[in-house]
């Protein structure tokens, strides 16, 4: 076997340790990077086995899929105002990629690393747009061995979603996004870059979609993240939805005005207040013996003191 692994999205958050991983298991990783970045990064990529280009030029991705062994398609749209954005990258990409992936000899695995949001696709032009990646791939598969990972809100050390909301937390003040009633999993990035990992090396075909979290049965709610994070001494502020939502549509009005993709969106906030983001790993520990390694607080150290992490 090649051993070789496409890896897109390799220079984002989750990609990133996804592509370290993978090396440190004897993989050989084939990004696809795009151009704008590979022109900024040419020193730190020297060493790297890349190709440059995007989701829609088949002739880049042809390339990237050229003799590998398996797939991981951590690319994605996170923000954005128009749900054709969203559609471009996450569906049409998807289709593209594992179509072509499709029609390789020897044919690859694939993993796609969608996300919960899949689940509730009426929320948001970017969960619409994850549920139909998810069937796109499907569609596109034919013999293809498959697998869809969703993950829930996935934290680390390089994650500038929340890392802002444990630093408030660890200075002793929590800022509630959600619903008070809600509960939602979370999920340590190393463990997830570790079950696609294991999945390439040892699990068997899947064809469908697996939920993974770390480990905490019933999930957090917002009290639950203060506390474990911050103790009990931590002041707890609470963002109505109304303010969210006034939030939102001055972020969308900026956002058609100067042109920039935002991450606030009316979307967005119906994501947030959802009230059920809970996972179960039952299904996919029972499939490939999978379990979480990382529990939130641990994690949380991780992602606030990396220099600080003991091997």
């Amino acid at each position: 076997m090649s051993r070789i692994v496409a890896v897109t999205g390799g220079t984002g958050f989750i990609g990133r340790v996804v592509w370290r991983y993978l090396e440190e298991a004897g993989w050989t990783v084939r990004g696809l990077i795009r151009p704008s970045y590979a022109a900024s990064h040419r020193d730190a990529l020297q060493h790297t086995d890349y190709i440059e280009g995007t989701l829609d030029d088949e002739e880049c991705l042809r390339a990237l899929l050229n003799g590998v062994e398996a797939v991981v398609h951590c690319a994605g749209r996170i923000r954005g105002l128009d749900p054709g954005q969203f559609q471009k990258s996450n569906i049409e990409g998807v289709r593209r990629i594992a179509r072509i992936a499709a029609e390789q000899k020897p044919i690859p695995r694939f993993v796609l690393l969608s996300s919960l949001a899949a689940r509730e696709p009426t929320l948001s032009s970017y969960a619409w747009s994850k549920q139909q990646g998810e069937l796109a791939l499907e569609e596109v598969a034919g013999r293809m061995e498959w697998i869809i990972l969703r993950p829930p809100a996935v934290y680390g050390p390089d994650d500038r979603a929340t890392l802002p909301l444990f630093q408030w937390i660890e200075r002793g003040i929590g800022v509630q996004l959600g619903a008070p009633h809600s509960r939602f999993s979370l999920l340590y990035v190393d463990d997830l870059a570790e079950a696609v990992r294991r999945w390439l090396e040892q699990g068997a075909h899947a064809g469908r979609a697996f939920e993974l979290h770390d480990g905490r049965k019933n999930g957090y709610s917002w009290p639950d993240v203060f506390e474990l994070v911050g103790g009990k001494k931590v002041i707890r502020i609470v963002l109505p939805k109304s303010v969210l939502s006034i939030t939102a549509s001055v972020n969308q009005a900026l956002a058609k005005t100067f042109r920039y993709e935002p991450i606030l969106t009316y979307g967005k906030v119906r994501e947030l207040r959802h009230p059920n983001w809970v996972c179960d790993n039952t299904e996919l520990t029972a499939s490939l013996g999978w379990k979480p390694s990382i529990a939130l607080v641990e994690g949380v150290r991780r992602s606030l003191h990396p220099s600080k992490r003991v091997s």
